[in-house]
């Protein structure tokens, strides 16, 4: 049985023991409250010994005794929690394996043990609409919450969650419960509530209004190494364009911890970016597979009818899929490695406590002058492209352009902070710059797996004949951005 994902948007209120829930009939798109049912559930939470989970406001529970048995994930989201459920299986004690993946990025090779029982007494009432949609679901909780070695505690709380409803019947519902008694939560979960001041607090950095180098580095930093923590569960659930976004935030820090070398320790920050550069890695062929295999589908369909010799279509992406899956093994293998665990550990202690030469040059000063090296850097890959003897050489420089257009884009990126516009306008003119030439760099690769798929096509007795058509409009492809870049590039100035 697969999992099952749902956005979880609810408020949560604090009641004694003698409120009485209130009407909620009148409440905006409501025409009816159904008879409420009554289930008594048991919810085990697991967590490391040190509250990894909770420090990160994630939880993990095995629930019994409701409509919604089995395993629950729950991850921060833009709006309310992302709730993911695996069925109960067979596990009682040790976490099974596809649900504890969904939360390897905090947990990584530390055990998941038992950390609270909750036994709640649970009475839905259902809100429901003319046409009988259920828009909401009020939930009536007497809790009694154990903690190892202590005495349980016990408190009553209403729930209300959205369903089908609006964000409006929450507004409207609030006045309501509140004239009933009810005041808002005094935690944002039941688990929150139990564990108390057991949870260990995340310390809190903001980016002071006169940063300095240092604190423009840690800041740009702290996000690229919140993002890898976002997108490592999406990966694993191989959400569209998630194996992209984890692999430009590895890109970025990488980039960043090159443009910052004056105020970070080289030697430190080069066996990060050495880390960085072998994860990235492992995240690429699947990434290329995709890119390939999107391109493709167009590229193919373009073409007059009459000249598509064969199952060419499909032959091309026949083999990018098993491209990808490979890929995708060899990836999701790294996400399980003693080595990525330990690349995270050290990111997190790159944020926390960054490894700094010097942390008191204003960034006013000394930013402006890193961005010109970047930009510099860049300019003598082009002068390198433009003296290249063939062109093979000349797409190898191109392609040295193009990941020098994206440092000096990230670099501006983390300077927009204290430079604004005048940032902003160097990082869009460097990913103009970024984006020709990635398609470029697009053309190279695709015109090599033309060759190499029309040759194997050739031995198989097969008509190549539409693969050396794709390959021409490649080549075309990559000619056109060339001339683009050439037209494109001298407009990028930071004077």
């Amino acid at each position: 049985m697969t999992p099952t994902e749902q956005l979880e948007i609810e408020t949560k209120y604090d009641v004694d023991e003698h409120a009485i829930v209130p009407a909620l009939h009148e409440l905006p798109g409501v025409d009816r409250v159904e008879q409420p049912v009554e289930l008594a559930l048991e919810a085990v939470y697991f967590d490391t010994a040190d509250l990894r989970l909770a420090a990160n406001k994630v939880t993990l529970r095995r629930r019994t005794g409701g409509e919604d048995d089995g395993w629950h994930i729950k991850l921060p989201a833009a709006r309310g929690r992302l709730e993911i459920q695996h069925p109960l299986g067979r596990a009682v004690r040790n976490v099974p394996i596809q649900v504890l993946r969904a939360v390897r990025v905090h947990v990584r090779d530390h055990d998941l043990v038992p950390v609270v029982t909750l036994a709640t007494r649970r009475i839905v009432h259902r809100l429901v609409d003319a046409d009988g949609e259920v828009l909401a679901e009020l939930s009536d909780d007497h809790v009694t919450a154990t903690v190892d070695g202590e005495q349980p505690a016990t408190w009553r709380e209403w729930e209300i969650e959205l369903i089908n409803g609006g964000s409006e019947l929450l507004e409207a519902a609030e006045p309501v419960l509140r004239e009933a008694g009810a005041n808002p939560a005094s935690g944002p979960s039941k688990l929150a509530r139990a564990l108390g001041d057991r949870v260990p607090q995340r310390e809190t950095w903001e980016l002071p209004s006169k940063p300095t180098t240092a604190d423009l580095f840690r800041a740009y930093a702290t996000e690229q190494v919140q993002a890898i923590h976002l997108r490592d569960p999406e990966v694993r659930r191989d959400l569209p364009d998630a194996l992209h976004k984890m692999r430009v935030a590895t890109r970025r820090l990488r980039s960043a911890l090159a443009t910052y070398r004056p105020v970070v320790d080289r030697e430190v920050g080069d066996r990060i970016r050495d880390e960085l550069k072998w994860f990235a890695g492992e995240l690429g062929g699947a990434r290329d597979a995709e890119v390939l295999r999107e391109h493709f589908l167009v590229a193919v369909s373009e073409q007059p009818p009459e000249l598509v010799m064969g199952r060419v279509a499909g032959y091309i992406d026949d083999h990018l899929r098993a491209v990808y899956k490979e890929a995708r093994t060899q990836a999701l293998e790294a996400l399980e490695s003693e080595r990525y665990f330990r690349l995270l550990d050290t990111l997190d202690e790159l944020v926390a406590a960054p490894p700094l030469l010097d942390a008191e040059t204003k960034a006013k000063k000394q930013v402006p002058e890193l961005l010109k090296h970047d930009l510099k850097r860049m300019r003598r890959c082009v002068k390198r492209a433009e003296q290249a003897e063939t062109l093979a050489e000349q797409d190898h420089e191109l392609h040295e352009t193009r990941k020098a257009a994206k440092r000096l884009r990230y670099a501006a990126e983390s300077a927009v902070p204290l430079l604004g516009e005048r940032a902003a306008d160097l990082v869009e003119r460097a990913k103009q710059v970024q984006e020709i030439l990635g398609d470029h760099q697009d053309s190279v690769v695709a015109r090599d797996l033309l060759r190499r798929l029309a040759v194997q096509q050739h031995l198989d007795g097969g008509n190549p004949f539409t693969l050396g058509r794709l390959h021409a409009a490649e080549q075309y492809r990559g000619d056109r951005s060339r001339e683009e870049f050439l037209k494109v590039w001298p407009t990028i100035d930071f004077s």
